[in-house]
């Protein structure tokens, strides 16, 4: 199992960082599309805060120890941090493309849990991956027409 919890503490440092991200961008965002883009954001990062929560009790469910410190969430996310993006489309792009890394993500620590015999921790991934391909389907719905890579 600690090959399971010690990817889940990778989900849970993208979490956080996730966290953090979007509610810079929810700080940030401007433009014509601010109110709808504002609402979004703010919704997203209450999404990846429960989420984050979930899969560091999940963590502890198994065992292991989930990992609670800034610095522990920078060495092992496989994201970046906000702050270079300038405009909604850059913000919109960046989402999507973190929500495809996480998704990506979250399927191989699923094939993980299940050959471990794991069937609730892939239940919880494959509730976020769900959740997190439909986001990004209204992201891109959302970005059509702007300069994002769909």
């Amino acid at each position: 199992m600690s090959k399971v919890t010690d990817r889940l503490n990778i989900h849970l440092a993208d979490w956080n960082l996730l966290y953090t991200k979007l509610h810079h961008y929810h700080w940030y965002v401007t433009g014509p599309n601010f109110l709808a883009l504002h609402a979004k954001f703010e919704e997203l990062y209450d999404y990846a805060g429960t989420s984050l929560d979930e899969v560091a009790e999940r963590i502890l469910a198994l065992g292991g120890k989930p990992i609670s410190t800034l610095k522990q969430y920078l060495d092992q996310t496989m994201l970046t941090e906000a702050g270079k993006e300038k405009t909604a489309e850059d913000m919109l792009e960046s989402v999507i493309k973190d929500f495809r890394t996480v998704v990506d993500s979250l399927k191989e620590t699923g094939e993980m849990a299940d050959e471990a015999g794991d069937s609730v921790t892939t239940d919880m991934l494959n509730g976020h991956i769900e959740e997190l391909q439909k986001q990004i389907w209204m992201l891109t719905a959302t970005a059509k027409g702007l300069p994002v890579k769909a």
